[in-house]
């Protein structure tokens, strides 16, 4: 049996008007995580992040994209961070645009075999770059 994780993640700043539902299994990484919630929200995955598992911003307590000599890498499983129901933990994306996502632990349910990542439910949108405008950019 695997550990699944049911993950509701939350854009900071949108209340409950803008959300993700992911199904995920413990034997994938933080690093697979945010690339499946960044293509849940169709986000271009090309900045660093970190994942703040006390839910603040530039936290102490974080694994990185691009860690330094004895910080913690996101390349650690789901199962070993000992993720329970309830738990917030929060995605920092992008630290010039600091996109903020909440993370809620909503369900860990044991599952024969463990499936692909996958959204299972979704609600409304946000737009990576709201402002961009073609016309601004010059090649």
């Amino acid at each position: 049996m695997e550990n699944q994780y049911t993950l509701k993640v939350y854009p900071a700043g949108k209340g409950t008007s803008v959300y993700r539902v992911i199904e995920i299994s413990g034997k994938e990484t933080l690093q697979k995580l945010c690339g499946t919630i960044l293509s849940a929200f169709d986000f271009i995955d090309e900045h660093l992040y970190e994942f703040c598992m006390d839910n603040r911003m530039y936290s102490d307590y974080s694994y990185q994209s691009d860690p330094e000599a004895g910080q913690p890498s996101v390349r650690v499983k789901l199962d070993k961070l000992g993720l329970v129901k309830g738990q917030k933990f929060s995605l920092h994306y992008d630290f010039g645009d600091d996109w903020m996502f909440t993370i809620n632990v909503q369900k860990i349910t044991e599952v024969p075999k463990a499936a692909k990542p996958c959204v299972v439910k979704q609600k409304g949108h946000i737009e990576q770059y709201p402002d961009w405008d073609d016309e601004d950019y010059d090649e």
